[in-house]
């Protein structure tokens, strides 16, 4: 019978998520919950020089804000806590005690300036780094005298002959790992077991062990970590978990994704205004592939089609415009009053609204309606604030380009003048009444319908760009409208422009 499968997301509180990390916890999340399996949270902050609450906040309510929730974890709990690492500290010096004293791990009292002179001679030479296992076969008698002596040590693990290797459950296979390049690698820093500290490679594994973690996934810059901590595994006589190692994320440049190239912190697209379920969409895309000519999935569809044997086998580049293009696609789909509300908290900040604006006031309905008409031009939240805000805010002044190629060409005064007459004589101010007054209007004058709106949208909103103008004018109404046209008349007169 196949155990249940239990996956752990263990990120370290010293900073903000970026999007491998996100990658990285979304993967497992979907491989736990396709598999009806547990999904882990586990804070790494045995860095307590680096570790911080509020990144460990941060990161609960990252995940929280994308939809990943977790099974057992901090604020949680659940049957192998604890779930911040520190607190396992027993348990980690338990381990240590026991591969000490089955003679799987032993004291190194070789100082700073010894091993620098090793690192210094494999340097001269040409070569990488091994450390030469002077202390590896001390003399009991020698040992016991120097820890009786208080000498300080490290606790290294005695690497056995031979080779260490895995099966990953993806298209990479077998990955083998020659021992002799690895070297008796350090477990427990100095001065001692006991006023140490664990290191990643030790901790991450007796973790893995309480915890009863089935299956690790991870960014394949861990796969040199991965033979040390096969062999603590064996070394404590549990069997590893199947390990998985997911394609780097690469730069436009395809160089290494760092903030050079973008947005990499999870703050930072928060901040943008990208939906949780963009950005879940589209970094699922990013090392994994259905198969099929399809772009757009809710979490929910993740879930079902997710399969560790669809991973890439190459690196992934982060495509920035096809990100902000699935996040608009996503935003897209959502009802405008859902809209509205996401986006409610960019307008506020930006003050495109007014700061009392709530759901479900009186002036609900309208900012709903507005976000209607403004579908298919934004894929941000952010971005909303440029076409909410003229419907909140008269023009006071118009944007440089608009006043040059627009109110400046020759005849647009007159066209201005002729548009707010349609305006104020129109039958009925709604957008099919306008657009018909319009048509009108410029079989007229003839000259092109585009050529009588340019003037009335820079009027109305300051801009060029916007929502359709007869939208525009009918959420303004008529008398809000007229005013604006007005100021702009007098802009136009006081700046001899349009004549």
């Amino acid at each position: 019978m196949t155990s249940p499968v239990r996956v752990r997301f263990a990120p370290s509180p010293t900073g903000h998520l970026h999007v491998g990390h996100v990658r990285t916890a979304l993967y497992n999340f979907l491989l736990a919950r396709g598999r009806g399996g547990a999904y882990v949270l586990r804070i790494e902050d045995t860095d307590t020089e680096r570790s911080t609450t509020e990144s460990r906040r941060g990161i609960i309510e990252a995940l929280d804000w994308l939809g990943l929730e977790w099974d057992e974890g901090p604020e949680k709990g659940g049957p192998y806590a604890p779930y911040l690492q520190s607190g396992r500290y027993e348990e980690f010096r338990a381990a240590a005690r026991r591969l000490w004293d089955e003679g799987h791990a032993y004291p190194c009292f070789c100082t700073t300036e010894e091993l620098d002179a090793e690192r210094e001679e494999a340097r001269h030479e040409g070569e990488a780094y091994v450390y030469s296992g002077r202390c590896r076969d001390l003399d009991r008698d020698e040992v016991e005298r120097r820890l009786a002596d208080g000498e300080p040590y490290a606790l290294r693990f005695r690497v056995p002959p031979g080779r260490t290797s895995w099966v990953e459950p993806t298209s990479r296979g077998m990955v083998a790992f020659e021992n002799a390049g690895l070297g008796d690698f350090v477990i427990w820093r100095r001065p001692s077991i006991d006023g140490g500290h664990p290191l990643y490679n030790f901790t991450v594994a007796v973790d893995d062990i309480a915890m009863r973690i089935t299956h690790v996934l991870r960014g394949d810059d861990h796969i040199s970590n991965t033979p040390r901590q096969v062999l603590i595994y064996h070394a404590l006589g549990a069997e590893p978990p199947s390990f998985v190692h997911l394609p780097m994320i690469l730069g436009p440049d395809r160089q290494k994704l760092s903030k050079r190239h973008g947005a990499t912190a999870l703050d930072e697209f928060r901040r943008q205004g990208y939906l949780p379920e963009g950005l879940v969409n589209y970094l699922a895309l990013l090392g994994w592939s259905e198969g099929e000519d399809r772009e757009l999935y809710s979490l929910a569809e993740l879930i079902e089609s997710f399969s560790l044997e669809r991973l890439n086998k190459t690196a992934a580049v982060f495509d920035y415009d096809k990100c902000r293009h699935i996040n608009g696609e996503q935003l897209k789909a959502l009802p405008a009053e859902e809209r509205a509300r996401r986006a409610l908290p960019y307008l506020r900040g930006a003050g495109a609204v007014p700061a009392e604006l709530e759901p479900d006031t009186d002036g609900w309905p309208r900012l709903v309606e507005i976000i209607e008409q403004i579908a298919d031009r934004v894929k941000l939240l952010s971005e909303y604030t440029f076409y909410v805000r003229p419907f909140y805010h008269a023009p006071t002044e118009y944007e440089e380009k608009a006043v040059k190629k627009v109110l400046g060409k020759s005849g647009a005064r007159e066209r201005l003048e002729r548009g707010r007459a349609a305006l104020a004589e129109a039958d009925g101010f709604t957008h099919d009444a306008l657009e018909s007054a319009f048509r009108e209007l410029a079989a007229e004058l003839e000259v092109g319908l585009g050529k009588l709106i340019q003037p009335l949208r820079v009027a109305l909103t300051g801009d060029r760009v916007g929502i359709g103008l007869f939208e525009t004018a009918e959420l303004l109404g008529r008398e809000a409208a007229l005013e604006r046209i007005e100021h702009c008349l007098s802009f136009m007169d006081s700046h001899d422009l349009g004549a």
